[in-house]
C-alpha cells in the first residue's frame, strides 16, 4: 500500500490545476504513473472516500475533494460515503 502516493494524488488535486482536470475528465489516466495498487486504484477512481480513509488517507486532504467537483464527488455525496464509516 502507498499511503504516500495516496496522499500525493489528493494534494495534487487541490494545488495542481492541470492535473485537478484530468482527474474530473480521466482519473485513471491521472494517476497511471503514480505508485498505487489496483485495490487503491479504485478507491481513487470510483471515489471511494471511506476506503481511501481507511487505507491512511489524510482526512484534510480527502475533505478537499468534493470542492473541486473531483471524481465526480459533490459534498453531500462526500459526507454520505464518509457516513459509511460509522
Amino acid at each position: 500500500m502507498s499511503r504516500y502516493g495516496l496522499n500525493k494524488v489528493c494534494h495534487m488535486t487541490q494545488t495542481d490545476l492541470a492535473f485537478r482536470e484530468r482527474m474530473r475528465s480521466d482519473p485513471a489516466g491521472a494517476i497511471a504513473d503514480f505508485p498505487l495498487t489496483d485495490e487503491e486504484r479504485r478507491a481513487v477512481v470510483s471515489g471511494d472516500v471511506a476506503t481511501l480513509y481507511k487505507m491512511g488517507v489524510h482526512a484534510f486532504l480527502l475533505s478537499r475533494l468534493p470542492r473541486f467537483e473531483s471524481l465526480g464527488l459533490t459534498r453531500d455525496e462526500y459526507i454520505a460515503r464518509m457516513r459509511t464509516l460509522l
